[in-house]
């Protein structure tokens, strides 16, 4: 099976805040990947990430990984100045708090896009916004579930001023609706996938 990926380089660098495998934390990025792995995947995810780079020929770039089929599933939707990817899978749902169920394949990666100045403390508001935005999501189309147990976030944003991101601002308000949207639509998506087996 050849695997198809997501590549999406930005104009300029950005500045990221994710938990992402490859350069998560807090960085510089000239994008960001989804590269899709095998659902039996145990491999060195560090090594792999740098060498899909090099093959590639990209660099500093952050990257999330998944066993969905990134070609079927991914999903994107803008709201003001908001960019929502979206790739999910959710063979292995899971509830914060609760002992997950044995360990499956699966994962909801979110990368937010934002074309505005953001101090590092909204991004982590945005961060939070889009988390709620995912949870709601999932339970309002019928998942019990608050994730999955690999779930991958991130934000890019330009460096500035804007201190907040959360629900009663407007750069909060198009991030939940962008996440809604686009993690709704990859869903679907996924399910098809899976009804086709």
């Amino acid at each position: 099976m050849e695997f198809e990926h997501f590549i999406r380089p930005f104009d300029e660098p950005m500045l990221a805040l994710s938990n992402a495998p490859h350069r998560g934390g807090l960085a510089k990025a000239n994008g960001f990947f989804f590269m899709m792995v095998p659902r039996d995947y145990s491999g060195n995810y560090r090594r792999d990430c740098a060498r899909f780079e090099e093959e590639h020929g990209i660099k500093n770039f952050v990257g999330f990984m998944t066993a969905a089929d990134v070609k079927k599933v991914l999903a994107v939707s803008r709201r003001g100045s908001v960019t929502a990817y979206v790739t999910a899978g959710i063979t292995n749902p899971a509830i914060a708090g609760d002992v997950p169920p044995p360990w499956k394949p699966g994962t909801i990666n979110i990368a937010l896009v934002i074309r505005e100045g953001l101090a590092v403390g909204a991004m982590a508001n945005a961060i939070m916004t889009a988390t709620e935005a995912k949870t709601y999501t999932l339970l309002s189309l019928g998942y019990n579930a608050t994730g999955t147990t690999s779930d991958g976030i991130g934000v890019f944003a330009f460096e500035g001023e804007i201190e907040w991101a959360g629900t009663a601002t407007e750069l909060g308000i198009n991030i939940g609706k962008a996440v809604r949207k686009a993690l709704a639509e990859s869903l679907r998506k996924w399910e098809r996938t899976r009804s086709v087996k």
